[in-house]
């Protein structure tokens, strides 16, 4: 977390540079190779955390079946929202506490559980009572809703455990501030989707947040890829990316606070040109398409993670 607060700042003081100082050509140049590296950088290690998180999982799925993963004292509802007779809801893995002069750390780790009684009493008291209990097709969806979030569960896990680790290098040193923050949101709940974002922050002179987005497929118990959401073929990366793009110059024209890297001259390798199929995304309450960037990913440190929502009507007719 150190190495990454570090290339945060690294890449606001290059920017700095650039603003205030006439360069020559050989100057510009050299900055945005270095600018350049230090965002790959910054992309890179937040991927690291994910690759590594999801080559555990299939290990540690096993053994959360075989152990228990949380004590009644520790695990305790965080929320009480019901998905289609209550499928998908949180509860707090670990509570992780930490507070010194120095060094303050507020963990909230979230675990997703999947309980389908009220959906299967539901469809037993409709069908009469010589229904069986379960219904296939309900047994399939908990069977895929228990693997997704089995498997997001670990993800999280491992990521947590990461900044836990580093908080704890880092106070052991006894030197410096820090300030670690680690929370999640329900984003949005339908009879159709689930999302939880994951929020970690870690503050240490200046601040740094980047974000996890985990949207599930209740229909198929799946974990949704931004591609599931559009027919074979369609041109959804570039509709998306067009909106994006429309939307940051809108902002920039209604507050001059607002500042995007888009169509610069002198930079342009900072410019923003189109996602991918790896950024990351949401589904709002609207079923709308929310595309989110974390600190600076597109914009500078000062203005945070930023959001783009979608309208209906761009993706209208390639939606599934």
């Amino acid at each position: 977390m150190e190495g990454r607060r570090e290339d945060y700042e690294k890449l606001e003081e290059l920017k700095k540079q650039y603003e205030m100082h006439e360069m020559t050509e050989d100057q510009k140049e050299a900055l945005r190779r270095t600018m350049m590296e230090a965002k790959r950088d910054n992309r890179q290690k937040r991927r690291r955390v994910q690759r590594s998180a999801m080559t555990a999982v299939a290990a540690a799925v096993a053994l959360f079946i075989l152990l228990p993963n949380m004590s009644q004292e520790i695990a305790y509802a965080m929320s009480n929202l019901p998905l289609v007779g209550g499928i998908v809801k949180v509860v707090t893995f670990r509570d992780y506490q930490y507070e010194t002069d120095r060094h303050n750390a507020d963990i909230t780790v979230p675990e997703l559980t999947v309980s389908m009684a009220d959906t299967e009493k539901g469809a037993q008291d409709a069908a009469g009572p010589e229904t069986d209990t379960q219904m296939p097709e309900t047994a399939g969806q908990e069977q895929a809703l228990q693997k997704t979030t089995d498997e997001i569960n670990e993800e999280i896990r491992q990521i947590t455990d990461e900044i836990i680790a580093e908080f704890e290098a880092a106070a052991a040193d006894e030197e410096g501030y820090q300030n670690v923050i680690v929370k999640s949101e329900i984003l949005a709940t339908s009879d159709q989707y689930f999302t939880l974002k994951l929020i970690c922050y870690q503050g240490a002179g200046s601040g740094a947040e980047w974000d996890y987005f985990y949207t599930i497929d209740l229909n198929t118990g799946e974990r949704l890829a931004l591609a599931d959401l559009f027919t074979e073929g369609s041109d959804y990366i570039d509709r998306i990316s067009q909106s994006i793009k429309e939307q940051m110059k809108a902002r920039m024209e209604a507050d001059e606070s607002q500042y995007y890297w888009l169509d610069q001259e002198d930079v342009p390798d900072w410019n923003f040109r189109q996602i991918t199929d790896e950024t990351s995304f949401y589904l709002n309450q609207d079923g709308n398409v929310v595309i989110c960037f974390n600190e600076g990913d597109v914009a500078p440190m000062y203005m945070g993670c930023v959001e783009f929502e979608i309208p209906a009507q761009t993706l209208a007719e390639i939606r599934r």
